[in-house]
């Protein structure tokens, strides 16, 4: 995937994360629960665009964070 693409759906889950008034650990606490193991080392590298992020785990993010996918990706 394109290093600029991710940095743009990591940045775009970091703004909506923000909006929401979670933390890193919160949003990864919350991600753990529902079987999704990120952890918030690996949240935080998502943010940066540094790891990948796979669609289960966009998935599963866009429901806490209640975005469509086209908050996240576009």
């Amino acid at each position: 995937m394109n290093l600029n693409y991710e940095k743009y759906v990591g940045n775009n889950i970091r703004k909506y994360r923000e909006l929401k008034n979670l933390t890193q650990e919160q949003l990864s606490a919350r991600l753990q629960t529902l079987g999704c193991d990120i952890t918030r080392s690996a949240l935080a590298k998502i943010e940066v665009g540094q790891r990948h992020i796979y669609i289960d785990e966009i998935k599963i993010i866009k429901e806490i964070l209640d975005v469509s996918f086209d908050d996240l990706i576009n």
